[in-house]
Parts: structure tokens; C-alpha cells; sequence
């Protein structure tokens, strides 16, 4: 079998980002227009529209730069990504902006968010509103010099660590993150544990992420959490909280992937015909705020990866600096094809299954 065919089967391998390679997939509205070109339903004829819950996350996304490059990856993050990355003065907007909310959890991602200079400013500023920080981490930063403290960091704080690992054995890590990435993970995995993570108890809560190596939706969240305890646990003395399993999101770098693999048009024929009613009144988009770099507001992540900003009822794109809860509160989530990711099978989320 050759090289082209055996990715088909297995799914995408760690590549550069779109921006260094000047892929036309750089440009959002290319990514959108490409998914509209699909002869398939649209999402706001299945789902009709959408409009918020109240706000019980605040997600910030600190910048795109990261120490891995994914080929699955939806920001299109790496290590070439310097440019895109949140400021003091933009950290003490999104401080203030959450001051205003009822929200209880802060979730914080990236890139690798720990690469942020404000980083620890801004865990530390939300631990000390008394809110539950979340960390969106990669795992492999936690090896990196200036991160190595990190997880007895965390634990001194009570953050809960979300970790991304595309599966409980090597191979199918290494296919879709880079040659080495889980021997790198585990060897992280363990570093939490010593700490005091993924042992049960509640405030020291370490939750692993999955993500299909491949054009199809997420296995059962529960069966697979049980097979991944018991093989980290069995294979090398690993354990861990939870897992969450995500749909590989149609945008940035993996659908890329689709298309040079041809599988674009079948993977969303997938996501269209699986979509699930029961998933829609547990979106993320309902009730989360999403806040990007520069202190754009978007309905969730997606979203702000597609440059699809929050719009406000007069038709104006959100912002920290005018941030006006009510307004928010009254505005229609913008949504696209992509959200079939979100409304297939299961569901998806930031936070996992929903049906």
C-alpha cells in the first residue's frame, strides 16, 4: 500500500501550519466558501436559530502559538504563531468583561495557552474571583523548560487539566500529532499524577480529550473512557479522571486533510445525516462566551477559528471593549455548516458528548 493511500485509511499526520505554507485554507472565508460549496443541507434549515443560554463559561483563547503542529488541529496553531497572541491590556479586559457575568468556570486554551507570557497572571486573577479554571493543555508543553513547574503550579490552584491524547496507544497518537508525542504524553501524564492529579480527587480533576484519528465521529465516550483507563492504567501505570470525545471539527488544518484525502464531501455527507436534535439544547455555543486573542467575541471556538464573530442585535460585531452582557444575551448565535460537527451522533463539545 502506498504512502497516499495508507493516510487515507488512517488518518492526518503532524504537518506545518496553513500560514507558513500560504495555503489558500489560510483564509477563513476560503474555509467557509468551501464547506458552502458542498451540495448539503445547511445547518440553520436543520436547526433553525439558535439563541444563548445563560453564560456559565468564559472560554479565552490566549493565542495560536504552540510547541506542536497537528494535522488535525482547528486553530492552525505552532510554533510559527508569534503574532497571535493576547496582551496584559487584553487580559484585563476579558478580567473585567467576566466581572460582569454569572459565569463560574474560566476555560482557558490556546495554542498551548502555558506558552502565553499572562498565563499564570491570568489563572491566578480568576482563581482569585473564586472561579473554576480550566487549562487546555497538549501535555507535551509540560516537558518544555519554562513549563516543567507547571503541574505542582496547578495543583496548588486547583486547576483542572483538560489533555489532549487522540487515543490510549502510541501509534494512533503519533499518526495525528508527530512521531514521539506519546511517549511525550505519558511521560506528562505521569508528572500530573505525582502531583496529585487523576486520582479521584475532585479538586485535583485531570480530563483527557479525544479526538478520531480519521473521517468519522467519536466513539461512545463511555465505553472508550473504560478501555482507556484500563489500558493507560494496565500499559503504563497511568489513570485520569475522565474523557471527553470530540468530532474532528471540518475547519483549519483537518479539513485540509479532507480534502487532499478526498474525504471532504463523505465526512460531512456523515456529519449532515447524523445530525441529532437532542444534542442542540446542550451546545456550547448556548453558554459559553468565546474570546479570541485580541478581544473578539464568538459564539464558541469554532467559530472564532472561522472569524465568525458574535454579533449583537443591531448586526454589530462583539468586542471586549464595548462589552455589554445584556445585548449578548439577546443576539442569535451565528452558525454554519460546521456545526453539524457540534450535532452528529453524540454530539460534541468543549466539554464532550451530549445526548
Amino acid at each position: 500500500m502506498g504512502a497516499a493511500e495508507t493516510e487515507k485509511l488512517s488518518g492526518p499526520r503532524a504537518t506545518t501550519s496553513l500560514v507558513s505554507r500560504g495555503s489558500p485554507l489560510a483564509s477563513t472565508r476560503e474555509q467557509v466558501q468551501t464547506l458552502a460549496r458542498l451540495p448539503l443541507r445547511n445547518f440553520a434549515d436543520a436547526a433553525g436559530t439558535l439563541r444563548p443560554a445563560s453564560i456559565e463559561i468564559f472560554q479565552i483563547n490566549v493565542g495560536k502559538l504552540c510547541n506542536m503542529t497537528c494535522r488535525h488541529c482547528h486553530v492552525d496553531a505552532g510554533p510559527d504563531r508569534t503574532a497571535e497572541m493576547m496582551t496584559r491590556e487584553t487580559v484585563d479586559l476579558c478580567l473585567a468583561a467576566l466581572d460582569r457575568t454569572a459565569a463560574r468556570t474560566v476555560d482557558i486554551t490556546g495554542g498551548a495557552p502555558e506558552l502565553n507570557p499572562q498565563f499564570r497572571y491570568l489563572v491566578d486573577a480568576c482563581i482569585g474571583r473564586g472561579k473554576h479554571v480550566m487549562d487546555r493543555c497538549n501535555l507535551t508543553v509540560l516537558l518544555t523548560g519554562p513549563c516543567r513547574d507547571l503541574p505542582e503550579w496547578f495543583a496548588a490552584r486547583g486547576v483542572e487539566i483538560v489533555c489532549s491524547l487522540p487515543h490510549y496507544r502510541k501509534r494512533n497518537t503519533d499518526v495525528q500529532r508527530g512521531a514521539g508525542t506519546f511517549e511525550k504524553s505519558i511521560e506528562a501524564l505521569r508528572r500530573l499524577n505525582s502531583a496529585g492529579y487523576g486520582k479521584g480527587d475532585p479538586r485535583l480533576r485531570l480530563t483527557l480529550m479525544h479526538n478520531p484519528v480519521g473521517a468519522f465521529l467519536a466513539g461512545d465516550q463511555k465505553s472508550m473512557e473504560r478501555d482507556w483507563k484500563e489500558g493507560l492504567v494496565a500499559n503504563h501505570g497511568v489513570t485520569f479522571d475522565a474523557l471527553v470525545a470530540l468530532n474532528n471539527m471540518p475547519i483549519s488544518r483537518f479539513l485540509e486533510w479532507l480534502q487532499t484525502s478526498g474525504n471532504l464531501e463523505r465526512y460531512m455527507e456523515i456529519l449532515v445525516n447524523a445530525y441529532n436534535p437532542g444534542t442542540v439544547q446542550g451546545l456550547m455555543c448556548r453558554n459559553t462566551l468565546s474570546v479570541g486573542w485580541d478581544g473578539r467575541i464568538y459564539d464558541c471556538d469554532f467559530n472564532q477559528m472561522l472569524e465568525l464573530d458574535a454579533r449583537t442585535p443591531d448586526g454589530r460585531a462583539a468586542h471586549l471593549r464595548d462589552f455589554d452582557p445584556q445585548k449578548l444575551g439577546a443576539r442569535s448565535i451565528v452558525t454554519g455548516r460546521h456545526c453539524f460537527g457540534c450535532t452528529a451522533g453524540a454530539g460534541s463539545s468543549c466539554g464532550g458528548a451530549l445526548a
